[in-house]
């Protein structure tokens, strides 16, 4: 009843989602551990060549061997971020300290600090509860200023550019940049992230009310049409009940108004099916729709497409008509064509192969169709039942003869063929329910 929307057009974080996927880095350990990699490697690309050049150096101070440690003690603290989403408190401490080893290890005012700590810090706001990330970050920020700044108190500033007190300025700015920032980012994301989780989440909700609404609503409309049905079939046949009984009073005194009340017997009749028709049309399942649906009821007249469709299907069928069709009653023709069709299916699953012939004779104003199929060529089925035994086949072709008056044989034939035999009257009269109005 409800048609499957087209999914959304992909965005660029789903596409880049699946590429990373198709590269063999699925989940945040793999994808992180690939970052912290190309972190690491950047940094070193960018900051080696200035560490390591010898004028840069010699104006620090730094020996090559303190140079080559704090260049290890950065690429370290980059890779310490693959830890970074699957525990990010332990990142974040872990790269501090190591912040915190360059700083004993550098002269004042020098200042060697890759990107894993502002990472590690974006990184707690994003995945932490607000408060929790706040004090981790804060404290994270408050150590680092309180070690640096015990280095400026201890150790002499001469050779800094800023002095002591520049240098101090210099290191709380770089908190609050380092820190801070990051910290307010990821907050932000995490923020938009379950924004963005509760709006989905109330979407389905309205979407799925909105649907349970449209059930209730087409439920109540089956109901009414149920209804509707009910008193279409009450006010047309009582009507023709009562014509018909008209009718059978004029047809010796006013033969001409019999005819007239019949043929409006008849137009009524024809009203009824219509109106039937559009009732029980409507009452169809949600999805029964499409040509099958659509089809008229199948009767005497469309056997030869059902026997050319068995021609196709596999083995020789022959169609022999005999007597006058006249004009069967709807439920008889109908009951007949299924009763050929189940009885065509036995001889296709039972007796592949063989030759089929079906026989309809109308006759004293009955119709009889009989299938006769010859024995199996080849292995027979396993389970060695006769055909018309399979599911309820043989039974229900019963029932529906039974059901409109009709009678009903079927049994093995002398060269251990197989025969159906149904005898329907044209008209099955009221008792049966199958009659005409």
């Amino acid at each position: 009843m409800h048609p499957h929307p087209e999914p959304p057009p992909r965005t660029g974080a789903e596409r880049l989602d699946a590429r990373l996927t198709a590269l063999g880095l699925a989940g945040p350990r793999r994808r992180d551990a690939a970052l912290a990699v190309l972190v690491a490697a950047g940094t070193l690309a960018v900051v080696t060549p200035v560490v390591l050049a010898p004028g840069p150096a010699a104006e620090l101070g730094l020996a090559p061997g303190t140079a080559a440690l704090a260049l290890g003690v950065v690429t370290a603290a980059n890779l310490l971020l693959a830890l970074r989403r699957t525990a990010p408190a332990v990142c974040l401490a872990l790269t501090v300290g190591l912040e915190l080893v360059n700083v004993v290890l550098l002269p004042v005012g020098a200042a060697l600090r890759g990107p894993a700590t502002a990472v590690a810090a974006g990184t707690c706001g994003s995945r932490l509860p607000t408060r929790r990330a706040g004090a981790l970050v804060g404290a994270a920020a408050v150590v680092e200023t309180t070690v640096v700044l015990t280095g400026i108190a201890v150790r002499p500033a001469d050779g800094a550019l800023l002095g002591a007190a520049g240098l101090v300025v210099a290191q709380v700015l770089s908190a609050v940049l380092v820190y801070g920032g990051p910290l307010l980012l990821g907050v932000y994301l995490r923020t938009r992230r379950r924004y963005a989780e509760l709006d989905r989440v109330h979407t389905a909700g309205v979407v799925a009310a909105y649907r349970e609404r449209a059930d209730a609503a087409v439920a109540r409309e089956r109901a009414r049409m149920a209804r509707e049905l009910h008193d279409v079939a009450a006010h047309h046949l009582s009507a023709m009940v009562v014509q018909a009984a008209v009718v059978e009073r004029l047809v010796d005194r006013d033969p001409d108004e019999a005819r007239r009340t019949a043929s409006r017997l008849r137009e009524q009749g024809r009203r009824t099916l219509h109106d039937l028709r559009l009732v029980v049309g409507a009452l169809r399942e949600p999805g029964a729709g499409g040509a099958e649906a659509d089809a008229p009821v199948p009767g005497l007249a469309e056997l030869d497409g059902l026997v050319e469709q068995a021609r196709e299907l596999g083995g020789p069928v022959e169609l022999v008509r005999r007597g006058d069709p006249g004009e069967p009653s709807p439920v008889a023709d109908v009951t007949c064509y299924r009763v050929v069709q189940e009885a065509l299916a036995n001889a296709r699953e039972h007796a592949a192969g063989a030759p089929v012939r079906v026989t309809v004779t109308h006759a004293d104003g009955r119709v009889a169709v009989e299938v006769v199929n010859g024995p199996a060529r080849g292995t027979p089925p396993e389970s060695g039942s006769a055909p018309g035994t399979r599911g309820f086949g043989l039974a229900g072709m019963r029932e529906r003869a039974q059901l409109v008056g009709g009678e009903f044989e079927a049994g093995r034939t002398g060269d251990d063929g197989w025969r159906v035999r149904l005898v329907v009257p044209h008209d099955p009269g009221p008792e049966t329910g199958g009659g005409r109005a």
